[in-house]
């Protein structure tokens, strides 16, 4: 069993990408969490402290719930425009011996041993190579052969590796 597509990354896919990341770790969820903290507290002490005060918690946390995304989505287009590798389509072949990547000339390998975890979001297979890198594979170029590379991912990684819906075709 294997499955061959070609991905050619776009900043969308990029930013999706930054942003699973960075809001399923620690840092993004206490961000979110202070975001609305603060702007509740705005909410709750309106009226008794001073509008100063008052508008340093909206704009607190306005900035705490707008100023992630918005650098994430600026990051995400300077990488793809500045990135050649990035900018051209990767060929990816998944079989039983692994991940195969490649790019005119240049290959790489990636053994199921190697890979840190797989994860499927609504619209990404993300493969890791370790905790912060991953292969961004859009589920549009993966097309009919996502169960194939479930089917490979549940076959050669263990449970805890795995984070494949099976339901989360799109």
């Amino acid at each position: 069993m294997s499955a061959e597509f070609e991905v050619t990354i776009s900043d969308k896919d990029m930013f999706r990408f930054n942003i699973y990341h960075a809001y399923h770790g620690f840092q993004g969820i206490i961000a979110t969490l202070v975001g609305i903290w603060v702007l509740v507290m705005a909410g709750l002490t309106f009226g008794r402290v001073s509008m100063w005060n008052t508008i340093l918690y909206l704009v607190f946390g306005i900035l705490f719930l707008v100023y992630v995304p918005g650098n994430l989505y600026l990051r995400s287009k300077k990488q793809i425009s500045s990135s050649d590798v990035l900018k051209n389509a990767l060929k990816y072949r998944i079989d039983d011996a692994g991940v195969h990547v490649s790019q005119g000339e240049q290959t790489a390998d990636l053994e199921w041993k190697q890979i840190y975890k797989m994860v499927s979001t609504k619209s990404q297979v993300l493969i890791y190579s370790s905790r912060v890198n991953a292969y961004i594979i859009p589920k549009e170029a993966i097309g009919g052969q996502y169960e194939a590379v479930l089917g490979l991912a549940i076959s050669h990684l263990e449970g805890y590796r795995l984070k494949m819906n099976p339901f989360n075709i799109k």
